[in-house]
């Protein structure tokens, strides 16, 4: 059985008098593909900075497992204007990166002065790329880095549009490999190509995944379980976006049947009161 990676009790949160959700329920395991499905301004948004840490609620409980590495990609990503695409990209938390970054350095040196004293240190970074199985990683990284039109590494964050920072954003995402991802309207700004080849890599990867998306063929793609949030309550799909239109009909339906039935009972309750005492009394 899948291991949770967080879970999600009775969780609550307003905003001045405007209630977003209530008792909210569910869980995260590994492997797990989710897409959070909901009206806007219902507070998709505001559950993810929840579950990333960076807001709280104001009821309930989250459990999130211990050294749990979660990779956020909000809706309009805040890059440092300071720092230049190569230092977001690669300036992360991860051995791998740290590993690919010091062949690279080790191997521009060697190629500047191919001196022993460089040869030496280039031969220990290879050797620790065999030992740490980062040539497929260095793969990978090249390709999203390919994907995604990032060419000039060395350009500063300050210089790219809206579109282009939500880009390395999301790559810096995807090349980080962590525990879970959150990701939060990720198709914005990408071309039909791009899009097909996240569906793809998503789709084959073992990731965990938690996305909001109004792609609504992307989400039926890519995700096998459909949280929604509805009348301020969650309701959880085991299937697809078009698994989850079916059964959300079924619901919706068996509504409409259970609202009929209470109005029929009012009606009853009503005629019954307004009826003469003697009359009620049979």
């Amino acid at each position: 059985m899948a291991q949770a990676l967080l879970t999600v009790e009775n969780l609550s949160k307003s905003y001045s008098d405007k209630l977003l959700f209530q008792d909210l329920n569910f869980s995260i395991s590994e492997g797990q593909k989710i897409a959070l499905v909901a009206h806007n301004g219902v507070g998709k948004s505001t559950l993810l900075n929840i579950l990333a840490g960076i807001d709280i609620a104001d009821e309930g409980k989250l459990t999130v497992k211990e050294n749990l590495k979660i990779a956020y990609l909000r809706q309009d990503p805040k890059l440092d204007k300071n720092l230049t695409v190569e230092e977001v990209l690669f300036h992360l938390d991860n051995l791998y990166v740290k590993i690919i970054n010091d062949y690279h350095r080790q191997l521009r040196s060697y190629e500047k002065d191919p001196s022993l004293q460089n040869q030496t240190k280039l031969d220990e970074s290879i050797n620790m790329m065999d030992q740490k199985q980062a040539w497929d990683y260095d793969s990978r990284m090249t390709e999203v880095l390919e994907k995604f039109e990032i060419k000039n590494l060395k350009q500063p964050i300050s210089e790219l549009s809206g579109g282009q920072i939500k880009k390395v954003a999301l790559a810096s995402v995807i090349i980080d490999e962590a525990d879970l991802i959150i990701l939060d309207e990720p198709t914005n700004h990408l071309d039909i190509k791009t899009i097909e080849w996240l569906e793809e890599h998503i789709s084959k990867s073992k990731l965990s995944l938690l996305i909001v998306t109004h792609d609504r063929y992307f989400l039926d793609e890519v995700c096998d379980i459909i949280i929604e949030i509805d009348q301020q309550r969650s309701f959880t799909y085991q299937g697809n976006y078009s698994y989850f239109l079916q059964k959300k009909a079924e619901r919706e339906a068996l509504d409409v049947m259970e609202i009929e039935k209470a109005k029929n009972l009012y009606r009853k309750e009503l005629d019954w009161m307004r009826r003469q005492p003697k009359a009620r009394t049979t």
